[in-house]
C-alpha cells in the first residue's frame, strides 16, 4: 500500500486463477533436505522502475556494470552460518555476479576490518543467474546474533541491465565505481545512496538450536513498513522479531511486504498480485512455518482510479477480495504453514477514503474476524481505532496521511501478532 495509490493501480485480473497451491515438497517449500534453513531477512522484489520525487532515486531501470552494491540488513535469528539469496527474476538477460563478500557491519558503508568473507556459489566465486531465476550462495561460516547487522556487498564487472528490486528499503544502500568486495573502508561509497534493495532477495542462518523456523509476514506497506523512521528497523515486522527474542523464542522473522501491493491486481510498479506472489515470496521462503496475511485495502482504495501509469484499477466486491484470501488459505495449508489473518487497519480521513470503499473494508475485515478460515485472526481494524471513531486509526498510532501506521502503530501490531504467533 502506498499513499501514492491514485497514481499506481494495476487492472484487476481474472479471478480463475484464484486456485489452490500444488502439493508440497522440499522445492516449493523452501526446506532444505536437513530442513536446517530459516530466512532471517527477506525482501520481496518487482519489476525496475524510474526513480520519482516521491519515492526517491532508485537504480533499478539501468541496473549496474563495474560497481559494487553495498547493503546492510539486519537478521533476525541467530546462526552459526549464513547464506545469502540473489535474484534476477525481474531481469531482461543473465545476471553476472563476478563476486559477493559478506562482514560486520560498521558505521555506514564501512565494514569492521578482518570481518570480510568470500561468499562462493558451488564453491566458485563467480555466478551467473538466468533471467527469471534466483540463486543460492554456499554457506559462510559467519556466526550471527539474532537482531545483529550484516553487511552484503555484490559487485557487478559487466552490465546487469535493469535490476531486480525492492523500492521502499527505507535504509541506506551504497555502490562505489569498481571492486570494493574487500574494501572495509566507506570511503568508495560516500556517493549517491538509495533507499531500495537491489539483487538481494534472503539472508538465511543455520547451525543454532535456538532458530526454529521462520515466521513470514506478508502484505502491502502496512507489512512494509512505510510510514515508520527510516533507518530505525521500525516495521512492525521488526518489533515482531525483536519481541519474539525477548520472550526467549527461537523463531526468525522475514518481511515480504510491498508497498503499493495489492491482492487480486498486477502492478509493473509495485508488485504481482498477491494471490500470484504468495507461493514464490512466502511459501518458498527457507524454514517457513507460519505466515501473516495484511493485504487488501489497495485493492480498496484504488478501486476506479484510471490508469496513471502503472495500470487502471476497477472497483473490487468484498467477494472478490475474501476469495483471494480463500486462495492464500488453501495454499498454506496445502504447504502446511499455519496462516494467521490480519484485519485491515482503519482508513477514514486518508485521501481515498469514501462510505463506499468503507463498506467493502467492513465487510472483508468482518469476514476475516468471524469465519474461523484463518487459522488465528489478528484484528488490527479494532486493536488500532481511535475510540471516539471506530473508522479513524487512533491518533497516536497514524502517520501523517491517516492511512498508515507510525512507530506507535507498528509497536501495537507488532504486539498483537506476537500474541498469534504459537
Amino acid at each position: 500500500m502506498s499513499t501514492s495509490t491514485a497514481r499506481i493501480l494495476p487492472v484487476l485480473t481474472a479471478l480463475c486463477l484464484l486456485a489452490p497451491a500444488a502439493p508440497a515438497s522440499a522445492a516449493t517449500t523452501g526446506r532444505d533436505a536437513a530442513g536446517a534453513w530459516s530466512a532471517a531477512w527477506s525482501a520481496a522484489h518487482h519489476h525496475p522502475v524510474p526513480g520519482s520525487d516521491w519515492f526517491g532515486t532508485n537504480w533499478s531501470m539501468t541496473g549496474f556494470a563495474d560497481e559494487s552494491v553495498r547493503q546492510v540488513v539486519r537478521v533476525s535469528a541467530a546462526g552459526s552460518q549464513i547464506r545469502i539469496r540473489v535474484s534476477n527474476r525481474y531481469g531482461s538477460q543473465p545476471l553476472r555476479l563476478t563476486g559477493a563478500t559478506v562482514g560486520r557491519p560498521g558505521t555506514g558503508a564501512a565494514v569492521r576490518p578482518g570481518t570480510l568473507l568470500p561468499v562462493t556459489f558451488d564453491r566458485r566465486r563467480t555466478t551467473t543467474v538466468p533471467a527469471g531465476t534466483e540463486t543460492t550462495s554456499d554457506p559462510v561460516s559467519l556466526p550471527v546474533r539474532a537482531l545483529e547487522a550484516v553487511t552484503v556487498t555484490l559487485y557487478f564487472a559487466g552490465a546487469t541491465g535493469p535490476a531486480t528490486y525492492h523500492q521502499d528499503g527505507l535504509t541506506s544502500t551504497y555502490r562505489a565505481t569498481g571492486d570494493h568486495r574487500f574494501d572495509h573502508r566507506a570511503g568508495a561509497f560516500s556517493g549517491e545512496t538509495s533507499q531500495s534493495w537491489y539483487h538481494l532477495t534472503g539472508v538465511d542462518v543455520a547451525g543454532s538450536p535456538r532458530t526454529r523456523g521462520t515466521v513470514v509476514t506478508f502484505g502491502d506497506s502496512h507489512t512494509d513498513g512505510y510510514g515508520s523512521t527510516l533507518g530505525a528497523d521500525n516495521r512492525y515486522p521488526d518489533q515482531l522479531a525483536e519481541r519474539l527474542v525477548a520472550a526467549g523464542r527461537p523463531l526468525a522473522v522475514a518481511n515480504v511486504g510491498i508497498g503499493g501491493n495489492k491482492l487480486l491486481a498486477d502492478s509493473t510498479c509495485f508488485g504481482e498480485r498477491g494471490v500470484s506472489r504468495f507461493r514464490h515470496d512466502v511459501l518458498a521462503q527457507p524454514g517457513v512455518r507460519s505466515a501473516v496475511v495484511l493485504i487488501g485495502i489497495n485493492d480498496i482504495t484504488g478501486g476506479g482510479y484510471p490508469d496513471f501509469g502503472c495500470g487502471a484499477s476497477p472497483v473490487v466486491t468484498a467477494a472478490a477480495l475474501i476469495d483471494g484470501h480463500r486462495a492464500l488459505i488453501r495454499a498454506a495449508r496445502a504447504h502446511r504453514v499455519t496462516v494467521i489473518g490480519a484485519t485491515m487497519p482503519p482508513m477514514k480521513n486518508s485521501y481515498s477514503y469514501t462510505q463506499e470503499k468503507e463498506e467493502v473494508r467492513d465487510e472483508v475485515n468482518r469476514w476475516i474476524r468471524t469465519s474461523g478460515e484463518y487459522d488465528a485472526v489478528v484484528d488490527l481494524d479494532r486493536i488500532l481505532a481511535d475510540p471516539s471513531d471506530r473508522d479513524a486509526l487512533r491518533p497516536a498510532y497514524a502517520h501523517v496521511d491517516f492511512l498508515h501506521l507510525n512507530d506507535a502503530g507498528a509497536t501495537a501490531a507488532a504486539a498483537a501478532v506476537a500474541a498469534q504467533i504459537r
